[in-house]
């Protein structure tokens, strides 16, 4: 048989790496580093980085730790800087000399490569081009198109979880303002399905550990994580949690490098030994098969009586219909759902009996599936019986993705705000905000597609390719009358546009914001509810950039002030001085009183969280809620693979820093699928063959992504994965996750089409 043609040529496939970081990691944070940014520029930005009186890395949310150390970043924290604070710049001159469809045929690594954008661009309708446009004219255009609307529910407003809690506070007191809570946001991609897990079972959105938990935990589960590329800054925690006695269960498809063993570079065991083995035991569980997994735990815990009862008893409701349930398990049904043994699962469980104080961390690999509300509910069931709430060492820990997530919520922006918020704005301001539900992300795609909304307007991120269903939400974008894009970058949505469009350039987190009451900070949220300022140190990258919050609360009087019954709001004073937004926030936000003041203490403070500070539950019961979840096992058709899109090591979300995924062995390519050996016997297809992967619907609908090479790799059998966002069109806009709407990303029926099998090439 002659060699398959490869997808891309420069593709090399090596075997997996056994353990992260280490010196390649050092090597490979400073090559980039010093490649975008120069030495003299890359020492002065990186020593900033995450310490106090400097800036919050626009990458991931892990936590800060107390003891900082001189280089307190990890190494896809430093791309992200030297993704930010690069010297290359997207001027005027370049968008005269690409069209904009010379420049959507290029790949998003390239699109980024080009660098920093400078001025306001504008493309008129019909033009080929972007060109350049004045602010105030900018203002104007956004103002006109959104007063011209017969409602202001025609517009949608997005934001990415970089926009600071000032940006974000301003930005969801304009929309609402205006009249609205169409306020779709990443978090509804992502962690959606965590906060109405969350909030139905404990009352609160947000997870209740603090970093000393993990330090201090005598378990720590990782489920659907892989913290090694995502997370990189969690591996140094989850060594000390190693170190001082603490075990860790590892509960992914994927066998990743990140939890097999981790080279701190910073301590001379990291440089010259083997590293820290980290997982004690893995679970390589089918995908979606983790709800039916942790029923079974549930059911070993129940009936080892492996229950805290005093704290059942005193803090929860439905205990008893929860034990029920789980007790009259079909264990068959659960090895074929998990692809695991029966003795596996007991070995689990018997870890978490053993345990007096275990932590729960998840990512996306639970909370994209149709049932991933019910999965995290079960993560809290188990919490709940083992008494591992408002405990020092354990809680649940959903760890977020981007930099800011947890504060744009925290701040409003939210399509279904809580009605104590809206009161509170309505006292603040003296208006009637709108209380009806707004658009989420998804329901955002069907209102542009449908022609319900005509303008689009995004705080930053790659709306087209973080959603689901690329080709549909292109289309979307397309059928708009106005799309407007705060951004650092290009990326592909400016290019998939409005008949008008615009790009609005912003400051970087690590730029200095000069107004006119002198430089400005900004304050961000972590993924463990710390709240805490952030200043830039470099010079903007064009005089012409304005903040966020500058050009958020621009749009804003623009906007409103052609209204006669618009709210009397102090958008210039909350734009030269930031301290006035703050002061707002602090009576608005609950929890957040004394704001200024108290973002400004080194390590920030955390904001207030019920269950964990004193057992109580904002819940209807008020109390914490067991609940009870069907087992249903997806069923996979003969000759077709349960797909898992993930993210590679040279990436952050949708930005493309490189074609490296080290961990996995693949370097020079992205068009790739991972498959287990025999499965890619089981089909007639060669390691390194050449194939289209086709996603197959219960509505008879299919979707195609082409040219992908197979690699043979430990995933269970039966399953695939492969990357994002080459994978997002292979994602109906209508597969959803029950309660959440969260596209079910990590849960596509696919199939295997070898070259020139089913098209014409």
């Amino acid at each position: 048989m002659s060699e398959p043609p490869a997808p891309e040529p420069d593709l090399e496939v090596s075997h997996p790496k056994h353990a992260a970081a280490g010196v390649t990691g050092v090597a490979v944070a400073l090559d980039r580093a010093v490649r975008a940014m120069g030495p003299v520029r890359a020492t002065k930005t990186l020593r900033r980085l995450n310490q106090v009186g400097g800036f919050d890395c626009p990458s991931c949310a892990w936590p800060d730790p107390e003891h900082r150390s001189v280089a307190e970043f990890c190494e896809n924290g430093a791309k992200a800087v030297a993704e930010e604070a690069t010297r290359a710049r997207a001027t005027p001159d370049f968008f005269a000399r690409h069209s904009i469809a010379d420049l959507d045929a290029h790949d998003e690594l390239w699109l980024g490569q080009q660098g920093r954008l400078t001025h306001p661009m504008v493309k008129r309708p019909g033009a080929t081009h972007y060109e350049p446009i004045g602010w105030h004219d900018a203002f104007a255009l956004v103002a006109d198109h959104l007063n011209a609307l017969d409602s202001p529910d025609q517009a949608a407003f997005y934001t990415s979880g970089r926009a600071s809690n000032e940006a974000a506070y301003s930005y969801q007191l304009f929309i609402r303002a205006f009249g609205t809570n169409n306020l779709p946001d990443c978090s509804n991609m992502c962690h959606e399905s965590t906060s109405v897990a969350l909030l139905e079972t404990i009352g609160i959105g947000k997870g209740s550990v603090q970093l000393r938990d993990l330090y201090d935990a005598k378990l720590i589960v990782v489920a659907g994580q892989n913290p090694g590329t995502n997370h990189p800054r969690m591996l140094s925690a989850l060594e000390t949690a190693k170190r001082r006695g603490a075990k860790i269960l590892s509960i992914n498809p994927l066998r990743e490098t990140g939890l097999v063993a981790f080279k701190n570079p910073q301590k001379p065991r990291g440089v010259v030994g083997s590293g820290t083995p980290l997982a004690d035991l893995h679970l390589p569980v089918r995908v979606n098969g983790d709800l039916a997994l942790l029923q079974a735990i549930g059911a070993l815990l129940v009936e080892w009586d492996a229950i805290d009862h005093v704290f059942v008893a005193q803090h929860t409701t439905g205990y008893a219909a929860w034990a029920a349930h789980v007790s009259a398990v079909d264990w068959d049904v659960v090895e074929v759902a998990t692809g695991l043994s029966r003795a596996q699962i007991t070995e689990a469980a018997q870890m978490l009996r053993e345990s007096d104080a275990t932590i729960w961390c998840w990512a996306m690999g639970l909370t994209q599936h149709r049932n991933a509300v019910a999965t995290i509910k079960e993560v809290v069931n188990i919490a709940l019986v083992r008494g591992d709430l408002g405990r020092r060492g354990a809680g649940l820990c959903p760890v977020r993705g981007h930099s800011n997530v947890q504060g744009d919520r925290s701040m409003g922006i939210w399509e279904r705000p809580p009605q104590h918020f809206l009161d509170a704005l309505a006292a603040e301001y003296d208006f009637a905000p709108p209380r009806e539900p707004g658009y989420d992300t998804v329901d955002t795609i069907r209102a542009m597609r449908d022609g319900l909304v005509s303008v689009f307007v995004a705080l930053g991120g790659n709306f087209v390719h973080a959603a689901p269903d690329t080709d549909v939400t292109a289309d979307a974008l397309r059928r708009t009358d106005l799309t407007v894009h705060v951004a650092t970058k290009l990326n592909r949505s400016h290019l998939v546009c409005g008949r008008t469009a615009l790009i609005l350039p912003t400051l970087g987190r690590t730029e200095i914001d000069r107004r006119p009451s002198g430089e400005q900070h900004v304050t961000v949220e972590d993924s463990m509810s710390v709240v805490h300022s952030s200043r830039g140190n470099l010079e903007p990258a064009s005089e012409m950039l304005l903040s966020e919050t500058a050009i958020v609360s621009h749009l804003a009087e623009e906007t409103l002030s052609r209204r006669a019954s618009a709210p009397v709001i102090p958008w210039a004073q909350m734009r030269d001085d930031y301290t006035v937004v703050r002061q707002h926030i602090a009576r608005v936000v609950p929890g957040c009183a004394g704001y200024d003041v108290n973002t400004e203490r080194q390590g920030g403070f955390v904001m207030p969280h019920p269950p964990r500070d004193s057992l109580t539950f904002a819940t209807r019961e008020r109390a914490a809620v067991l609940t009870v979840s069907p087992i249903e096992v997806l069923h996979v058709p003969d000759g077709h693979l349960l797909l898992q899109t993930l993210r590679s090591h040279d990436q952050f979300n949708t930005t493309i820093y490189g074609l490296s995924d080290r961990y996995r062995g693949i370097e020079g390519g992205r068009r790739v699928v991972f498959v287990h050996r025999e499965d890619l016997a089981a089909q007639a297809l060669d390691d390194g063959a050449v194939v289209d992967v086709v996603s197959v619907w219960s509505d008879g609908s299919t979707r195609r992504v082409t040219d992908f090479r197979t690699v043979a790799y430990d995933v269970p059998r039966g399953t695939a994965a492969a990357y994002y966002p080459e994978t997002n069109p292979l994602v109906p806009l209508d597969s959803v996750a029950l309660g959440s709407n969260t596209p079910t990303s990590k849960s596509v029926v696919v199939r295997l089409e070898p070259l020139g099998s089913a098209r014409t090439r």
